[in-house]
């Protein structure tokens, strides 16, 4: 990267997977099967000891015992997760899953009355045995808040031999169908069969042409198989719906999201609730794009278009040296451990059939550098998206002190490393721009970016609420789409155009699959790392300690104490609105630079 060293790694094809196990069928794997089905058993030997009265070296051994078996689980599950994600089309990666996902599940029951006895103890217990936790201390407390939605032991062994499949068989059933999908581009009098990165590479494309052409492809696919995606859709949520409503007693079907996020209802509803406020503000900013485009309106194929007429390609190594050069201006601490990544041959950038959609950071444990995955296609927002996941990775090494079961940050935290990364790198790349036209351009990819993670995630968690209420009614999926289009509606007003085709748009979005109202820890991440980086603008160099410190609770405290060490109160409308006030001052910016340049419509 930047510092002068040889980078490493940074080929785009699959990463190593070695420092898990060289090989699935190695003797490795059986190596720490062996070591957890020991541990597993060496568990189940104590429970005619659990009481009220057990000895705190015993409950201290107890721990220790928990501790092993989540770092032997999650070796395992993570080898299974990150070769499925890169091909797959794997018949063997699809197999090993299986088999790990089986074993996971009969050890999660055989160890499932621990849990169930320490959220039966009295509260005078609990505080007499939580101080011999060490570290996991926050994961013991968090687990009491499960209390009033925790069922019998038979009850929730039956859940999780059911999951397996169930929910978790539709979710890889989806990604077995999206990822296979293929796509046919006819541009300039030839015709391209792409993967879905490769296709919404066009999405930023200057040609109006193009991009329409990209995003009516992607769902002319997607609406090809809308009600197979829409019946699986269906099925997740029902079956969220009797678990989480019917058996656990949730008040609704957010509810288990924010209780696992360990943040207030009212601070997510208060979250939600300023970013529907804010619509206007983006309306105003589409129109502004519009006008510098030349443009009487948007419409939702030109929401990424650029303004400048660039297409410049960025090589993946000159990629990460912006990124490597971006973070070490802010600490060269948090770009040492970027590169960890890089040098650990954990990154995966090739774009390639077969490979999952999208951008992930897998934090494993905290003695093993993250693996990212991301499609790279050498555009401006790849290399964005690039810094964002390292930002993840960076996350989880900073946190690598504390506990296997506390080193990962809640999702609400999850962000603010990624996105805190990106604000670095734009601000790297503004302060090396003489050019007014650049600049704007700059700040026109930032916007985009902010609205995709901030109002896009905002709304999609909002239909979310909407479609778990419908579906339990009854809906079909032709209905669930239009309901999305009115949501789309919603969001653009006036000021963009939406075309029919978008109705699917829901359909190829993974995280409603996977993880129900995941999507609001990205408004949550992006809003407060905009107020995080309003306060490193007012004290420089003094604010790095502060943001470190808050990187390395990792998930050891709850998301509102770790926040409020830092003079933030997640519950206050006026914290959100100063997220978009930030922005607002971006949009004036850009406005600003546009009228110095002047063309397109006033």
């Amino acid at each position: 990267m930047s510092d002068g060293r040889v980078a490493i790694g940074v080929e785009p094809g699959p990463w190593s997977l070695d420092d898990l196990f060289p090989s699935a069928d190695g003797p490795e794997v059986e190596g720490v099967l062996a070591q957890l089905e020991e541990e597993t058993a060496a568990l189940e030997a104590v429970r005619p000891a659990l009481s009220e009265e057990i000895a705190v070296d015993r409950f201290k051994a107890i721990v220790a015992r928990i501790e092993a078996i989540a770092a032997h689980s999650r070796r395992l599950r993570a080898y299974a997760a990150l070769w499925f994600s890169q091909d797959t089309r794997s018949q063997a990666a699809l197999a090993f899953q299986g088999r790990i996902e089986r074993a996971l599940t009969a050890v999660r029951n055989r160890t499932l009355f621990v849990e169930l006895w320490w959220k039966g103890l009295p509260k005078g217990a609990v505080e007499r045995l939580l101080p011999v936790c060490g570290d996991a201390a926050y994961y013991f407390r968090s687990l009491r808040r499960f209390v009033p939605h925790t069922l019998s032991e038979p009850e929730e062994r039956v859940i999780n031999l059911k999951n397996p499949n169930g929910p978790n068989a539709l979710v890889t059933l989806y990604q077995m169908l999206t990822t296979r999908f293929t796509f046919h581009l006819s541009l300039d009098g030839r015709t391209e069969t792409l993967g879905r990165a490769r296709l919404m590479a066009y999405a930023t494309d200057p040609s109006a042409r193009r991009r329409a052409a990209a995003y009516q492809e992607l769902y002319r696919v997607y609406g090809e198989s809308g009600t197979i995606l829409g019946e699986i859709y269906q099925h997740v949520v029902r079956d969220w719906a009797d678990e989480q409503l019917t058996l656990r007693g949730h008040a609704s079907p957010i509810a288990p999201r924010n209780l696992g996020n360990d943040i207030p209802d009212a601070a997510v509803d208060a979250l939600l609730s300023v970013c529907r406020e804010n619509v206007g503000l983006f309306q105003d900013y589409f129109r502004l794009k519009a006008g510098a485009l030349g443009l009487e309106r948007l419409r939702r194929y030109d929401l990424y278009a650029p303004i400048g007429s660039t297409n410049r390609t960025v090589p993946l190594p000159t990629a990460l040296d912006r990124i490597d050069a971006s973070l070490r201006a802010f600490s060269p601490r948090v770009a040492d451990e970027a590169r960890r990544v890089v040098d650990a041959g954990h990154l995966d950038t090739e774009a390639r059939a077969g490979k999952v959609s999208g951008a992930f950071c897998y934090g494993v444990a905290p003695d093993l550098v993250p693996w990212v995955l991301t499609n790279y296609v050498g555009k401006e927002d790849s290399v964005s998206t690039l810094a964002h996941e390292l930002g993840h990775a960076v996350h989880a090494l900073l946190a690598s002190d504390h506990s296997v079961l506390t080193f990962h940050s809640a999702l609400p935290l999850a962000e603010t490393a990624s996105v805190f990364a990106e604000i670095l790198l734009l601000e790297q790349s503004l302060s090396r721009e003489t050019r007014t036209e650049a600049k704007r351009d700059l700040l026109v990819q930032f916007i985009d970016g902010a609205y995709a993670t901030v109002l896009r995630q905002a709304y999609f968690v909002l239909f979310e609420r909407e479609a778990h209420d419908l579906i339990r009614d009854g809906v079909t999926t032709d209905a669930l789409s239009s309901r999305y289009l009115e949501n789309l509606a919603e969001q653009f007003g006036d000021a963009v155009e939406v075309s029919e085709e978008f109705r699917w748009e829901w359909t190829s979005v993974p995280h409603i699959y996977e993880t129900p109202f995941y999507c609001y820890a990205y408004s949550f991440g992006q809003l407060l790392v905009l107020a995080l980086y309003n306060r490193y603008r007012d004290e420089g160099a003094g604010f790095v300690p502060k943001y470190l410190r808050i990187l390395g609770y990792g998930g050891s405290r709850a998301p509102a104490a770790i926040l409020e060490e830092a003079g933030i109160e997640i519950s206050r409308r006026a914290f959100w609105q100063g997220g978009f006030d930030v922005l607002e001052e971006m949009i004036g910016d850009l406005r600003t630079l546009q009228a110095g340049i002047g063309g397109g419509r006033p």
